[in-house]
């Protein structure tokens, strides 16, 4: 140990010299032509030990259990002070995964633009729309002061009545990862860090710091860890948030497996590891990989305060992790421009980033139904427009993500029950109404309007009308899970009645996820809007009446029934997501389907979900052609799309893997979104991750592609699969 700091201490001395040769007006680490980590060694050098405990830890941005605001923090989630003397900046941290939070109003008006939901974004299947989105809230972000959004959300979907699923991009690993890294990627383009979350295995609410999420080092590795870590090489995210639940008999942000192990020495992650609020247990996660103590009033103890000051002054091993916390933490800032570009408050253009949440709302509406073409709308002169408070706005989701739209507050409708921390339950609508939308539209047809309240009203009212359109939401939550896939409120007989009245009616959901349809062969159409953000009024009524062809696809499998599901009851089901009594024992939750999640647990257990993983109609035709396969040491396809309809489209071919050196296997490999003219084709070519190809082998501990035939099939959704084609590849192994 002594000798590994003489030689740091040699190094940085050589650094300070080199760069101190010929610069006079600035510090040398300010010297860019110096990499991120040499420049946080020079700095570091400059640090006292207070200075370096200082910045290991903190308190949230706002009053909060009986601690006051901290003097300069903005008022947001998180709170770490800078260093004034050394140029290191505060640490401002928001809630950002939907759009920028003013938790409380803590700053009084300040609204933000209303991103539709992660799980929306998802459905856009399109890495151009996550990116351009990130960089908008990165902007955003960045000209309200603030320097850390707390984004990133990407566990998969193993629990569909999870109430964060519309916080996360889906069930897919290699879709999750990829399209969560562009966010990612976008918004440290504008010089502000994002985190990725939760590492890892926050797959539900219900007693989320107590269930113990058991599963095996392989199937973990191909499924959830897997997702991460195509997230983390894509994105390349500044921080790591650890989750709150524990994994395998330890606590996610206490579990050397996973934060020392996988992340840091597999992974080779040089960022810096923080926790979520509340989720530290030990001064001893210090030397388990955790890097920084978030939101610290809301542990039992600031772990990483005085016991870690302690520890420090005692023990080597404490002083050497501490210097190695510090050093992840500046060279990120250097990484992202946080140090070289500091936030400060700057003019927004709240119109363009109001466009970039509603190409990401319009991308990601799914059109699941569309019987005899009854969507566009055309020709009707008389439509009921029924339910889902239409006529004020469009829903979003709860929890610490919730964003107030800078339009204004909307409709805030309190629910029973507390929220995050306590705070009071409020179901937020964004003010931007289908209804309005739908009248600047279709100027010469009648709306009649109806809320939905009593079915039989409604119906009669739809039996009058040439179409009938009903806006059904459910309303999902941070710390709560739903306890079923049903619509809330009797929507489900609501649609029934209307339907029997009216057979062309058309469903809009507004969900977090996947809900059950027990109507569904009696409608004529169903839209999934998702929570659609602060233009979701004017993307749904674009897309209803043609003016958006929808090109939206499942992230999610929607299941038949629930007894479908690997677990059809909740584990720890009646406990919200607050923390438990000191003492209570952990609860077993098992992950029987491994690494078989989503559409995978379909195929393994010869299931037919109500809507498969990847489906999503059109108002155009589109036809595949051409598919050529081309093995060896890397998998490479190829074919051609042709759009055969009469208006112009975007489509989502993918590739599926089906068998694996024989092996019968499903897992996506490759898609590609792409908008072609009529009688427009286009030739795509794609290369598979090879870790997609492979299985993780724990003896080894390495990736592995056994030698044989791999057949991949090309379709329009994980169950709709048509040309195939195989190709040998020879053995390979790859770095964990």
């Amino acid at each position: 140990m002594a000798k590994a700091i003489q030689a740091k201490t040699a190094i940085v001395a050589m650094l300070w010299a080199s760069a101190t040769a010929g610069i006079a007006a600035s510090p040398p680490w300010m010297d860019k032509t110096l990499d991120p980590d040499q420049r946080a060694s020079l700095l570091e050098a400059q640090l006292t030990t207070d200075e370096k405990l200082a910045l290991v830890h903190g308190p949230m941005g706002r009053a909060r259990l009986g601690i006051p605001k901290p003097e300069r923090a903005l008022g947001s989630a998180g709170f770490i002070p800078g260093i004034k003397r050394l140029g290191i900046p505060d640490l401002q941290e928001a809630d950002a995964g939907v759009g920028v939070t003013n938790p409380g109003n803590i700053r009084p008006g300040d609204g933000a633009t209303a991103f539709p939901s992660i799980m929306a974004m998802a459905a856009t299947w399109s890495r151009a729309l996550a990116y351009q989105s990130g960089v908008a809230l990165g902007n955003e972000s960045w000209s309200k002061g603030f320097n850390v959004l707390l984004a990133g959300g990407i566990n998969l979907m193993r629990e569909p009545r999870n109430g964060r699923t519309f916080e996360y991009a889906g069930e897919d690993p290699l879709l999750a990862g990829l399209l969560t890294g562009d966010a990612i990627r976008g918004i440290q383009s504008q010089n502000v860090v994002s985190t990725i979350k939760h590492f890892a295995f926050n797959n539900q609410e219900s007693a989320r710091f107590f269930v113990d999420a058991t599963i095996g080092n392989a199937p973990a590795r191909e499924s959830d860890l897997l997702a991460f870590q195509i997230g983390i090489e894509t994105g390349k995210p500044g921080s790591v948030m650890c989750a709150y639940n524990i994994v395998n008999g330890h606590q996610a942000c206490d579990s050397d497996w996973l934060l020392n192990q996988v992340l840091k020495r597999d992974w080779a992650y040089p960022g810096w590891l923080m926790s979520d609020w509340g989720a530290v247990h030990s001064t001893a996660s210090a030397l388990n990989g955790l890097d920084q103590e978030s939101g610290e009033q809301l542990d039992r103890e600031v772990y990483f305060g005085a016991p870690l000051t302690d520890a420090v002054r005692t023990d080597p091993a404490y002083r050497a992790r501490l210097d190695d916390m510090v050093h992840r933490i500046l060279r990120t800032l250097f990484a992202v421009g946080v140090i070289d570009r500091p936030a400060k408050l700057s003019p927004i253009d709240y119109q363009a980033n109001g466009k970039a949440s509603q190409a990401v709302a319009e991308g990601g509406i799914v059109l699941l139904k569309n019987q005899a073409g009854l969507l566009p709308l055309k020709g009707a002169r008389r439509i009921a427009v029924i339910g889902g408070q239409a006529q004020f706005g469009v829903l979003s989701g709860g929890g610490s993500s919730q964003t107030i739209a800078i339009e204004g507050p909307g409709l805030q409708m309190p629910v029973m029950g507390t929220g995050v921390l306590g705070a009071p339950r409020l179901m937020v609508y964004h003010p931007s109404s289908p209804l309005e939308a739908l009248r600047q539209l279709l100027p010469d047809v009648e709306l009649i309007v109806d809320d939905g309240r009593y079915p039989e009203n409604a119906a009669r009212l739809a039996r009058d009308a040439d179409i009938a359109i009903i806006f059904a939401t459910q309303w999902t939550t941070e710390s709560y899970d739903v306890p079923d896939l049903s619509l809330p409120s009797r929507q489900d007989a609501l649609i029934a009645t209307v339907a029997a009245a009216n057979p062309r009616t058309v469903v809009v959901l507004e969900t977090g996820g996947p809900v059950l349809m027990p109507w569904l062969g009696k409608v004529g159409a169903v839209l999934e809007a998702w929570y659609p953000g602060g233009r979701g009024g004017a993307a749904i009524a674009n897309v209803l009446t043609g003016r958006v062809n929808p090109s939206g696809r499942l992230p999610v499998s929607f299941p038949a029934s629930i007894a479908q599901l690997p677990r059809p009851a909740i584990v720890g089901a009646g406990n919200d997501g607050e923390r438990p009594p000191l003492g209570t024992k952990p609860l077993p939750l098992p992950y029987r389907e491994g690494a078989d999640v989503g559409y995978r647990w379909y195929a393994r257990q010869k299931l037919k979900p109500l809507f498969p993983f990847g489906y999503g109609l059109s108002f155009t035709q589109f036809s595949y052609s051409d598919l050529a396969i081309r093995g060896g040491s890397d998998l490479s396809v190829s074919f051609i799309v042709r759009n055969d309809g009469k208006v112009a489209g975007a489509d989502v071919p993918q590739i599926y893997l089906t068998s694996l050196a024989g092996t019968p296997e499903l897992r996506l490999i490759g898609w590609e979104k792409l908008t072609l003219a009529p009688g427009e084709s286009r030739k795509v070519t794609m290369t598979a991750d090879r870790r997609l190809l492979a299985r993780f082998d724990d003896k080894a501990h390495r990736w592995r592609i056994p030698a044989g035939r791999y057949e991949v099939s090309l379709g329009t959704s994980a169950a709709n699969l048509g040309a195939r084609a195989t190709a040998t590849m020879a053995e390979l192994t790859v770095k964990p």
